[in-house]
């Protein structure tokens, strides 16, 4: 697909803000995506696509979501290798280790990771944090 697939996890709202405003930002940028809740995508569906950003907050002890996003990720991750990939997410508390697990992940996977870190925002989405997500879409819409 030419699609760029949005596929994210949300408990409070503040990751599904970022990828509603990653969508806006990739839309500007005169690319289509699709926005999609974890529950609604399978992995299989997820690497049809030929980008992917990936978003989810950070939990527990700096751990992706485990009873949904970790299960999808962990199939989607043998199918990543050729992908462009972005991975987004929220956190309150931490330095951002989930983040950097989560990045070496899928670029051990195969994945053309997009960035040199995943982009992250703590709590929840200001204006300003909101305009940077839309900046992330439109910069991940020409990688």
């Amino acid at each position: 697909m030419n699609k760029i697939a949005i596929i994210y996890w949300s408990q409070t709202g503040n990751t599904e803000q970022m990828a509603n405003a990653i969508a806006e930002g990739i839309r500007s940028a005169g690319e289509e995506c699709d926005l999609k809740h974890v529950s609604e995508i399978t992995a299989a569906d997820a690497a049809q696509y030929v980008k992917l950003a990936l978003g989810c907050p950070a939990m527990g002890a700096e751990v992706l979501e485990e009873a949904e996003f970790e299960p999808f990720f962990t199939e989607l991750e043998g199918r990543l290798t050729g992908h462009k990939a972005a991975l987004f997410g929220s956190y309150g508390w931490g330095d951002g280790q989930w983040m950097r697990d989560w990045y070496k992940r899928a670029d051990d996977s195969g994945a053309n990771v997009f960035g040199d870190e995943g982009f992250m925002l703590h709590e929840t989405p200001d204006e300003s944090g909101l305009e940077a997500c839309r900046d992330f879409g439109k910069r991940f819409a020409a990688y």
